[in-house]
């Protein structure tokens, strides 16, 4: 009887922990203690998407004090997109190994693809059709200065934050004795993240030689994932917790920016999007007209980005359509705000606002609808509308021909009013003189747990992003990222 009980509680530890152990948003903050020699990177987003974006139904719940700008190094490193977010190169190991991943702000771990013989991944379909784990796998036995992490790190305890009351070590089997001298070195017990959208990768934390241009983490930690489930490609977190990959480069207490190209920039390989952390990030000039608003915090979700949007102009409109409070403010529970959130591509509003700002959209374009790309794609908007001789690019700039703006008006009246390309995106080439466009919003399910509204990547193609962790501020500015990335040499034609 006692042998039975003792595997029914270790079934229900191995459940649990699979369970419990959903890490996209962190239940601690914590500060990085390393020290750094340089205030600040340059690195570059690649993008090289295998297909037109496509919905989904929802959103994916997927540095240290700088020196005197004397002492400034700038590191370059591509940033691409595959599917719909946005690509970050990490050289890992001894030999390096160059492993793509994608960047996220809405979570914190770093994980690879992790295997010496193969990676499995269960219902990826981009995996299987564009072959996209050739170069995009990371293998421990081929690297001569890869180890595990040990149980008593804080980096395994984060990892492990959510399956409380278990401490890792007692998962990993340490005596009592050891528990209470803390004594044990056994290795960081497999864990298990999952991601909103449904994704889920299983894993072991591991610890390796990060290398970033000039700046380098000899101990770096990371998940070494050999399995998951509709997750093909790996993800660097950005988030304000301990795992992040802008913590242990040494960047989490000052910030980053960003600037995402548009996707017409998909598979070129001559220009990257600039990702900057550090303190130049933060260093502005009189032609910037950035809108900060300030972060939202709250206990429940320390490490990720919350602002709050308190209402959206459509075109010429006097009166803004006035947001539900859930989007500014957070409940007793900490649930509530708009998460900013690059590893959620379209933009998600809560319900019945959503709505509402559909039929006013609906109200003002006249443009015939195309309601059978509407029930193919699952958007909601979508219009047919007139492109002599099928020139797309003529399109674009010919002003008359143009949707109505939409404006978010954000908390401390900062104002972002959205490219033309952010809101309504051509789904396939032209025909017959006409080109088919869908509004790219997404409606959030309904639920009263987490966040209100996501602003995803998309919306924040052309827009300059500053994340000012320092003073708690994010910041808006929108603008032309191929001028951007220009400026920091990442157009190889210029």
């Amino acid at each position: 009887m006692e042998t039975r009980t003792n595997v029914l509680f270790l079934f229900l530890l191995i459940i649990t922990i699979l369970l419990n152990s959903t890490k996209k948003i962190q239940a601690r903050q914590h500060k990085n203690p390393s020290s750094s020699s340089s205030s600040f990177l340059v690195l570059a987003l690649t993008k090289s998407s295998v297909s037109l974006p496509t919905p989904i139904s929802q959103p994916q719940e997927r540095i240290k004090k700088p020196l005197e700008s004397s002492l400034d190094v700038v590191v370059m490193e591509p940033l691409r997109e595959v599917r719909d977010g946005y690509l970050i190169t990490l050289n890992i190991g001894t030999p390096q190994q160059a492993v793509q991943v994608y960047m996220d702000t809405g979570s914190d771990l770093t994980w690879v693809p992790c295997g010496n013989l193969s990676f499995d991944c269960i219902d990826c379909y981009d995996l299987k059709n564009n072959n996209l784990k050739s170069s995009s796998i990371f293998s421990p036995l081929h690297s001569s200065s890869s180890f595990r992490a040990s149980c008593a790190s804080s980096f395994c305890v984060e990892v492990h934050s959510s399956d409380n009351p278990f401490d890792p070590c007692a998962i990993a089997g340490c005596s009592v004795s050891m528990l209470l001298k803390s004594t044990c070195l056994r290795p960081c017990p497999s864990f298990a993240y999952t991601y909103g959208e449904g994704g889920l990768v299983s894993g072991i934390l591991t610890r390796d030689i990060l290398k970033a241009r000039t700046r380098e983490v000899p101990r770096f930690s990371f998940g070494c994932v050999a399995s998951t489930y509709r997750e093909p490609i790996g993800i660097a977190g950005f988030g304000r917790g301990i795992l992040s990959l802008p913590s242990q480069l040494g960047f989490v207490e000052k910030g980053f920016s960003h600037c995402f190209l548009p996707f017409k920039f998909v598979n070129n390989p001559n220009i990257s999007s600039p990702l900057i952390l550090g303190a130049s990030a933060l260093s502005f000039d009189l032609t910037d007209s950035l809108q900060f608003t300030p972060m939202l915090n709250t206990p429940m979700y320390p490490n990720s980005y919350y602002i709050g949007l308190e209402s959206v102009t459509i075109g010429t409109n006097i009166t803004p359509t006035q947001v539900p409070l859930t989007l500014r403010q957070f409940d007793s529970q900490g649930n509530g705000g708009m998460l900013i959130d690059s590893g959620t591509t379209y933009t998600h509003l809560p319900v019945p606002f959503y709505s509402q700002l559909r039929t006013v959209l609906q109200s003002i374009i006249t443009y015939p609808r195309a309601t059978e790309t509407e029930s193919r794609t699952g958007f909601d908007l979508c219009y047919k509308v007139p492109c002599p001789n099928n020139n797309l690019t003529s399109l674009e700039n010919d002003v008359k021909l143009v949707f109505p703006s939409i404006t978010f008006n954000f908390l401390n009246n900062a104002t972002l009013l959205l490219p033309q390309g952010n809101c309504f995106y051509a789904m396939s080439a032209p025909s017959d003189d006409s080109v088919v466009k869908c509004l790219l919003f997404q409606n959030m399910e309904d639920g009263d747990y987490g966040p209100a509204g996501v602003f995803g990547s998309f919306q924040q193609q052309n827009v300059k992003v500053v994340y000012d962790l320092e003073k708690e501020r994010i910041g808006f500015q929108a603008m032309d990222c191929v001028l951007e990335a220009t400026s920091h040499g990442l157009n190889q034609g210029s």
